[in-house]
């Protein structure tokens, strides 16, 4: 029987394995190390453009509004007071052209549900361009009810809200004795168009509006238009005739 004995004092180790993995793991770190440099680097670059960009702006911003105060104090004087209060007269009153009835009341038909009768609409528009619709209408609740629904599902009304509402009656058909003891008809309620009022509860519905929103009716005409035209010229083209 043979049995080796190791005498020596610092045994034998391979380490040739050991090292090569530490180097590839150096080279792997070195790597992610220049890649993550090479980002903080155009990151850092691009924070400063940024900054740049802002600094420019905040100058703009600070030049404009020392423009502005310059324009306001100046318009303040006394000899300028008139023409102050006539150029907030012109932009209160081109605000309200701005404001088309036309395009309110086609949203309006759009999404306005049988037995419900719109009595008065009153716009109010801010300094900020935004719109507010505060309109008052005339039905039975479950058709008023479901008018808000198409209102909030209309793209161009925003946040519908019920604001109020008061028991309304309108177009009484009892009659009433006269003086010569013979009935008389009562009279007939009438809305603010001129038409027959509905009986049952007023509403008052306050509602943003959004005249920028695209209208789908418009593009579904446009779209019908350009067929009705493509089809007039396939029915006016002359048939040829080959001999």
């Amino acid at each position: 029987m043979r049995v080796s004995i190791n005498l020596a004092t610092r045994p034998y180790v391979e380490l040739d394995r050991l090292l090569k993995q530490l180097r590839i793991a150096i080279a792997a770190l070195a790597v992610l190390a220049l890649a993550l440099g090479v980002w903080l680097y155009f990151q850092s670059a691009k924070a400063r453009q940024q900054q740049k960009e802002l600094n420019a702006l905040r100058t703009q911003e600070q030049k404009l509004l020392v423009e502005r105060n310059t324009n306001e104090a100046r318009l303040r004087q006394p000899g300028n007071a008139s023409t102050l209060s006539r150029n907030q007269f012109l932009n209160t009153l081109f605000q309200r052209k701005s404001f088309s009835w036309t395009a309110v009341l086609m949203d309006l038909e759009d999404v306005l549900p049988e037995g419900v009768q719109v009595s008065s609409i009153e716009p109010v528009l801010t300094s900020s361009g935004e719109v507010t619709i505060r309109m008052r209408v005339l039905g039975q609740r479950e058709n008023t009810v479901q008018l808000v629904r198409n209102l909030e599902k209309s793209h161009r009304f925003i946040a519908p809200r019920l604001a109020g509402e008061a028991q309304q009656t309108a177009q009484r058909n009892a009659s009433t004795m006269g003086a010569n003891g013979l009935p008389q008809p009562a009279a007939v309620v009438t809305g603010v168009n001129g038409l027959p009022a509905i009986s049952g509860v007023e509403f008052e519905i306050v509602s943003g509006y959004n005249p920028l929103q695209p209208r789908v009716r418009e593009k579904s005409a446009e779209k019908s238009e350009d067929k009705g035209d493509e089809t007039a010229e396939v029915k006016t083209k002359p048939e040829v005739k080959k001999p």
